[in-house]
């Protein structure tokens, strides 16, 4: 028994640790990128906040095929199915680059109109809009890596994709001060240049990942020249049936934190701006938890590949202690020193850093129920194959609970901006009682390697 808890507790962190740095690099640069837009101003940090909310929906979609394509990718490993698996990733590039040209065309056309959807301030459209018409062209490089770094993750190789970030981190942080102030020649471009150096740290992030790729002896190639097969009806809808209830949950809880943006957006815009510092310095606490998340989902899938279920549901129980512990202790340091969080902003008004600070107490408790909804919806449901489930219960929180009380809160009762935030984190307290039933039931356990 001890010697399995430390064969679990070892193959967690081998996937939880890679995967932590990488998402601490990334939300690092993107509260660098808020720090270093914030001294341009409050439109522009609104702004660029708002222009992110179309990034944050295109990439929730991405992520809805991915973690879709990695339900399969997870239990086809599991038994060493190596042809299936590049199949699978293929299908997953394909339909993510689709979806990643419909997002920079609408970017790169509508760039203001898509603003104006969210706010009628014409300093926080102009900003916006000018940053998302360059950020946009970004969003094809951005399909190509997450779902290398999906495949990758999935089969046991985590540490390339961490490489690929330290080297967009490093470019994007430098581009950032080259362009955004105007630095060894340049010309100071403000928020276009912080879209600049984006594109540019994601061109770099897909050349080592493919570059990587192309050398390595691991089962994930790029599905080209040789590599390129073609893939059964039987596979294709194999994986249509696993990954669309996750592109619509995804897609659709996306669209509810559009909706929530939106209701802080009627707040005003220092609530705006307010509400994206906290949702930035969040996004940092929140690392922890999507490397365990990612453990999670692919230790579980494996397990239900092999057939073996018992262990399966003694591990998602396991992952559920660890969840708990996590979001209670990081939660109360959130809750508990927010003014010492929010230095690191220097350039922000009075008004919004103690905005932000009230914030950031009120999202250090909601934080215990996001952390738990993100290991069973992600890791524990979507793991065991139980998608159509988790889309279910997601859409029905977000939208029967979440998004109308943020709503009448901000529209009609015209509640401050921490009452609005409360009356968005409800759904995430639905989601945790109902999602916990779902798990201790063990109907979540779908075992998809024999059905296709």
């Amino acid at each position: 028994m001890e010697k399995e808890r430390q064969h679990f507790y070892r193959q967690m962190l081998a996937i939880a640790i890679p995967v932590s740095l990488q998402s601490l690099l990334t939300s690092f640069l993107n509260t660098l990128d808020t720090i270093m837009i914030s001294s341009l101003g409050d439109a522009s940090i609104a702004g660029v906040g708002l222009a992110n909310q179309v990034f944050f929906l295109f990439t929730l979609i991405c992520f809805g095929i991915h973690t879709g394509s990695a339900v399969l990718l997870s239990q086809y490993w599991g038994v060493r199915d190596t042809k299936r698996v590049q199949a699978v990733n293929q299908m997953s590039l394909l339909l993510s680059t689709a979806v990643s040209v419909v997002f920079m065309l609408l970017g790169i056309l509508f760039p203001q109109e898509i603003l104006r959807l969210f706010t009628q301030d014409p300093l926080v459209v102009q900003a916006g809009g000018d940053y998302l018409r360059v950020a946009a062209l970004s969003y094809v490089f951005t399909a190509w890596s997450f779902a290398m770094t999906n495949a990758l993750r999935t089969t046991g190789s985590p540490k390339i994709p961490l490489v690929a970030t330290i080297c967009s981190f490093i470019t994007n942080a430098f581009f950032n001060y080259v362009f955004i102030f105007g630095k060894f020649g340049a010309p100071a471009l403000g928020v276009v240049g912080a879209a600049v150096a984006t594109l540019i740290a994601r061109i770099v992030e897909v050349g080592v990942l493919f570059g990587v790729v192309s050398f390595y002896s691991g089962p994930i190639h790029l599905p080209i020249g040789r590599y390129w097969s073609k893939i059964s009806k039987g596979l294709w809808m194999s994986f249509w049936v696993t990954t669309f209830p996750v592109i619509i949950n995804e897609t659709f809880w996306a669209l509810g934190q559009v909706f929530y943006s939106a209701a802080y957006a009627m707040v005003g815009t220092q609530a705006t701006a307010a509400v994206q510092v906290a949702v930035a310095v969040q996004n940092l606490s929140f690392i922890l938890v999507r490397g365990v998340g990612s453990s999670c989902s692919i230790m579980l899938g494996n397990r239900v590949g092999r057939n073996e279920l018992e262990q399966a549901q003694q591990e998602a129980k396991r992952f559920l202690m660890i969840s708990l512990v996590i979001g209670v202790v990081i939660g109360a340091i959130q809750s508990l020193t927010p003014q010492w969080t929010l230095l690191m902003f220097a350039d922000l008004s009075p008004e919004v850093f103690e905005l932000g600070k009230q914030l950031l107490q009120i999202m250090g408790i909601i934080f215990v129920f996001k952390t738990l909804n993100s290991i069973i919806f992600v890791g524990i449901l979507r793991g065991g194959g139980d998608t159509q489930y988790g889309m279910k219960l997601e859409m029905a929180c977000v939208w029967l609970v979440g998004v109308p009380l943020a709503l009448l809160a901000a529209a009609i009762w015209h509640f401050p901006i921490q009452l609005v935030v409360i009356c968005a984190g409800a759904e995430g307290l639905c989601k945790a009682v109902i999602g916990l039933k779902r798990v201790f039931s063990g109907k979540w356990i779908h075992r998809l390697v024999e059905a296709s």
